[in-house]
């Protein structure tokens, strides 16, 4: 059984949010119903959002596919596509003013920068590596200092993490967490060069937009956490509370479950004939609760 939500002065608001950039493999499944479960056991409201900023990966069939498939999971939620509410639209594409309001006010604040750096250049810098997951860290020596002198069209917009500072959180289900900004992560991009905001941004505006109570996902995601607390406390807003699934097991190479493996997604058992539930009891058997 699951560590209990802790309760808060405002009722339970969790969310299911779908990339449909593929199709929903187990994992996903996974995740999608801790969220699910829990919403239901606080009593609470459980959203639909369709994570769609990325038009290049984005394709309708994976859109109207994920819903399809949830539904034939057993999932159901209170708000969102087929529900209708108070926060609409469910789709991040159809919301970008908001995110624009809130890359404008990190811009007010001297914030972030713009960056203009390819990946090749970075890595030509001799740039650091996170010692939590190998990721190249965007060296300090490039950071712009005055961003009136940069071209501002197609480029990145990075937000210039506070060197040094630990970012404590507790989580969940896995208990205190702690990273340090500048060594576990460096500057990371809130709004990319294609004029769409990032990951770390887009969720945050959302799921404070949306007064997301408890963020259910994967513990890949731990130290993303960290970095959007820096964003939530930079915009004035309050956090939610943090629950990080363990991740499903890729049975033919020992990694997690990506996209690619086309047999272990949802529509594929789906099609096979599956019952709802049963191909991922097995799975679970062998994760961490």
């Amino acid at each position: 059984m699951s560590k209990d939500y802790q309760p808060s002065s405002k009722p339970y608001r969790g969310r299911i949010a779908p990339t449909p950039s593929g199709w929903l493999h187990l994992g996903h499944a996974a995740t999608f119903r801790m969220a699910w479960e829990r919403a239901r056991q606080a009593k609470g409201t459980i959203i639909y959002r369709t994570e769609d900023l990325d038009p290049a990966r984005y394709r309708d069939e994976y859109d109207s596919g994920a819903i399809e498939d949830l539904h034939w999971w057993g999932l159901d939620w209170d708000e969102g596509p087929d529900c209708g509410g108070p926060f609409e639209p469910y789709q991040q594409s159809r919301k970008l003013e908001v995110f624009k309001a809130a890359l404008d006010k990190l811009k007010s604040m001297g914030l972030v920068y713009p960056s203009a750096h390819s990946r090749k250049e970075i890595e030509a810098a001799n740039p650091a590596k996170s010692p939590v997951n190998g990721d190249i860290i965007f060296p300090p020596d490039l950071r712009l200092r005055d961003p009136s002198d940069a071209i501002q069209d197609e480029v990145n917009w990075r937000f210039r993490v506070p060197d040094g500072r630990w970012i404590d959180f507790n989580d969940n289900r896995l208990g205190p967490k702690s990273f340090k900004a500048g060594t576990d992560f460096g500057d990371f991009i809130v709004w990319k060069k294609d004029d769409w905001p990032a990951y770390e941004l887009g969720v945050v505006v959302d799921d404070h937009d949306m007064q997301i109570t408890e963020v259910v996902r994967g513990e890949d995601l731990l130290m993303s956490t960290a970095k959007q607390l820096l964003l939530y406390e930079a915009l004035g807003w309050q956090p939610p509370q943090w629950y990080h699934c363990p991740l499903v097991i890729d049975p033919e190479t020992g990694t997690r479950m990506s996209k690619t493996h086309k047999s272990m997604g949802l529509r594929a058992l789906r099609e096979a004939g599956h019952a709802p539930g049963l191909q991922l009891e097995a799975y679970f058997e062998t994760q961490e609760d």
